[in-house]
């Protein structure tokens, strides 16, 4: 099975020895996105909503760079380093994905990269044409 990187200027770059995505045969498996704008590459919003949703959008532009959509994840994992903020996530959530939604984690973390207070990664069923 051959594996190709998946690199958008859309998303953040990444901040360590790790690609933003990887496919490898259907599935595409994106890296953790942390709520960094893409161009500064510093942490978005002072509130959870704008976190929340810039990881949510650099998901998407990473997904778009694969050749899909948060539609297409069948997977989704949540890092919180405060499990409060769990009620907003999925009312976040909710405006970028639709039923059926992906299967999905949510876990409580010590701390994250650059101090976000939410990081998600996901992976995406992308089968290849023909």
């Amino acid at each position: 099975m051959s594996r190709e990187i998946i690199h958008t200027d859309a998303a953040p770059a990444a901040i360590g020895p790790y690609s933003q995505a990887v496919r490898a045969g259907d599935f595409v498996y994106i890296s953790g996105q942390i709520p960094l704008d893409p161009q500064t590459g510093e942490l978005v919003g002072a509130d959870m909503n704008s976190q929340v949703a810039r990881v949510f959008d650099n998901l998407g532009a990473v997904a778009e760079a694969a050749g899909g959509s948060l539609a297409d994840a069948v997977r989704i994992a949540i890092y919180l380093t405060d499990l409060s903020h769990f009620a907003l996530v999925n009312e976040v959530m909710t405006q970028y994905l639709s039923e059926p939604y992906p299967s999905r984690a949510a876990i409580g973390v010590a701390a994250l990269p650059k101090g976000a207070a939410v990081e998600m990664d996901a992976v995406l069923y992308l089968p290849r044409e023909g």
